[in-house]
């Protein structure tokens, strides 16, 4: 994502000077031991001092020489480094700011997050990720509170500054302004430096202060501005969030946004904004603009009047909003399972980017070891994820949930081979769906390419055990987590509605050889028919369809998604035989299905047409290969499986050049 640039006036009251509390450079410390030991401040997550666990001190590299600490990992959950600078006691109120000095090495990363509580492990106030040249920081529950960009194997300040007695947080580098928000914890009382996979990193001049806080009388402040998007052409609703930092209550106001060179006025009269509360005005609609643009939000008449401390009622800032390439759909696929204690967080971040990425944003949640598994689905995405919760964004290298943003603006912004229109008939009665997916390239392309289809359904609910949700965010003592915070653990059955759930994948997760010819030119359009029988107790109201194009390397290039309502009214493309939709998706049965020692597929083809049919392995493989020459009617295919591997195979039949088709399981 594009650099987003808050700057403020405001200020913070203080009734006693400034005072440093702690400071280290590391200089003090024995070159190439450890640091805990030499410490009454540094620790361990595990407290134990003086191990791998542990950081040595260095001379390679430093901000401040001869002395820095380095961080390095390749393990695929971090560590083992895992240090934590205590504050010596837990903060909640008044202005409390820590900054360390920070070098990157080329290509890697770095993260730190800050404690809440004097027990580690228990609250999660910050996390703090930088990776390719981009600071992101969250509070566990809100992704990007603050963003801001750094350069690779350069040294620079990354500041923290809470007003814990307003719960506004502000964060600078270099000491210019990147962000500033309120933080759902607003307690400190630790900073836990931990290398995540891929890390490099050194830290250097690490300090923390607190001041106390005054309030004034009164005073409003404008806390945050949320312009509602951050892609060029989306239909926002923007709001601005009044702070009473002050005494007395508020009771009336007016606020004004000035965006792209117009005023978005509103009068509010009629509250009452107790002191500390907060009040969220949403402005009229408009639509996010390309280029980089200067927001400036105002309030004024403060309860009629002026209030103590006017620098602090305007807040403005720049957005240079992501412009997406056109036709442009990104597909996250999350590995999630109601077993996997930690799954709520992909479950909430999924539904964040639904919700705020809807039109350019398709989520497939692809559960494992759960009523919900599909297993052709959770086969498929195995190999490509390290743990669970995990999340691919167009199928490139695994994320945590919460860290899919960079992947997802990057791919916003490629622009696609083809676009994707789902069509769709759709029989109640008999409850089958059949599903065409039209690529239409905009460049060229060649036959390495691939099509597949994805059903997903929301508001997926069950009876059983096996549909609780283990939710080791009960209680609190790990952050704040979209609402399961606030949840036992496990979060009965009756509790849990499920969405994004993956439910189908056709013809197989690595998508359908031969989907297109060896050579495409731009302009040109290709279809893929599947069909599907949907369950009685799947809610086709609840159903998406996403057709996707794979990419040569297996990445996909991009997706298109609709209901089935909405399939339906794109129109089923039957291709050019220009056969009744339903005759050219339901030429073809596979029995008995699973076969063992030989399988037969019955055709019913309404006009003469060339016939040729492929039976292919799981990995894409054509096993064996036969045109039939000019078929019409009834027509039967014997299949000898006596020699085949057990397994999932793929029936492929192509009728006038347009292919459907079905899976054979062998025994």
């Amino acid at each position: 994502m594009k650099k987003t640039t808050l700057f403020i006036a405001s200020v913070f009251l203080c009734s006693q000077s400034f005072a440093q509390l702690f400071s280290d450079n590391f200089d003090s410390y024995a070159l190439g031991s450890y640091i805990g030991p030499q410490s009454t401040t540094w620790s361990t997550w595990s407290g134990t001092e003086g191990t791998a666990e542990d950081v040595m001190v260095t001379n390679n590299n430093a901000s401040s020489a001869p002395h820095s600490i380095y961080f390095s990992s390749t393990a695929a959950s971090g560590g083992p480094q895992d240090v934590v600078l205590k504050f010596g006691q837990t903060y909640n109120s008044g202005i409390f700011t820590l900054q360390s000095d920070f070098f990157i090495n080329s290509g890697k990363n770095a993260y730190f997050n800050i404690q809440g509580s004097a027990t580690i492990g228990q609250i999660w106030a910050l996390n703090v990720n930088m990776d390719a040249g981009q600071v992101s920081i969250d509070d566990g529950n809100t992704p990007n509170l603050a963003v801001g960009s750094y350069t690779d194997a350069t040294w620079f300040n990354l500041k923290i500054e809470a007003n814990l007695t307003l719960h506004v947080w502000k964060a600078y580098i270099n000491n210019a302004l990147i962000g500033t928000w309120m933080n759902g914890v607003n307690t400190v009382a630790s900073v836990d430096y931990y290398p995540v996979q891929n890390s490099q990193f050194y830290v250097d001049n690490v300090s923390f202060d607190h001041q106390n806080y005054t309030l004034p009388n009164l005073n409003a402040m404008i806390s945050t501005v949320n312009m509602g998007g951050e892609i060029a052409g989306q239909n926002v609703t923007p709001s601005v969030t009044i702070l009473n930092a002050g005494a007395t209550a508020i009771t009336s106001f007016n606020v004004n946004l000035n965006y792209n060179g117009v005023n978005y006025p509103t009068s509010v009269t009629g509250v009452n904004i107790a002191s500390i509360g907060t009040y969220t005005v949403n402005l009229p609609a408009n639509v996010l603009v390309a280029g980089n643009q200067t927001y400036t939000a105002t309030i004024s008449s403060i309860n009629g009047g002026n209030d103590d401390i006017a620098v602090d009622n305007s807040l403005s800032g720049q957005i240079d909003p992501v412009v997406p390439a056109p036709g442009k759909m990104v597909v996250g696929e999350e590995a999630t399972g109601t077993w996997c204690q930690w799954c709520p967080r992909g479950a909430v971040f999924m539904d964040l980017f639904q919700t705020k990425y809807d039109q350019y944003w398709a989520g497939i949640a692809v559960h494992n070891g759960d009523p919900m598994t599909n297993t052709d689905y959770d086969a498929g995405i195995g190999p490509l994820i390290s743990g669970y919760p995990s999340a691919i964004v167009d199928r490139l290298p695994d994320v945590d949930p919460s860290g899919m943003s960079p992947d997802f603006f990057a791919r916003l912004q490629t622009p696609p081979v083809a676009t994707i229109v789902n069509g769709a008939t759709w029989d109640a009665a008999t409850r089958v769906l059949n599903v065409s997916v039209t690529s239409n390239f905009a460049l060229a392309a060649n036959g390495n390419y691939k099509a597949a289809c994805v059903l997903t359904e929301d508001d997926v609910t069950g009876t059983g055990s096996g549909w609780n949700q283990s939710n080791a965010y009960a209680g609190g003592n790990n952050g704040v987590m979209g609402g399961f915070e606030a949840l036992s653990n496990p979060v009965p059955a009756a509790t849990m509605v499920y969405d994004h759930v993956a439910r189908a994948i056709a013809p197989s997760f690595n998508g359908m050889a031969n989907s297109y010819p060896s050579t495409v030119s731009a302009g040109d359009s290709y279809t893929m028919q599947v069909s599907f029988t949907l369950p009685a107790d799947w809610d086709e109201t609840k159903i998406h369809i996403i057709g996707m194009i794979l990419d040569p390397s297996g990445k996909i290039d991009n997706a298109g998604r609709a209901t089935i309502a909405e399939a339906v009214a794109n129109g089923y493309v039957a291709g050019v035989s220009e056969l009744p939709a339903t005759d050219l998706t339901q030429v073809m049965t596979v029995y008995p299905n699973p076969a063992s020692t030989a399988a037969t597929v019955n055709l019913h083809i309404v006009q003469a047409s060339s016939v040729s049919m492929k039976l292919i392995d799981f990995a894409g493989k054509v096993i064996s290969e036969k045109a039939y020459g000019t078929v019409q009617g009834d027509y039967q295919i014997n299949v000898n499986t006596s020699s085949f591997k057990a397994g999932v195979y793929f029936v492929e039949v192509t009728v006038n050049g347009q292919t459907t088709s079905k899976k054979l399981i062998i025994e």
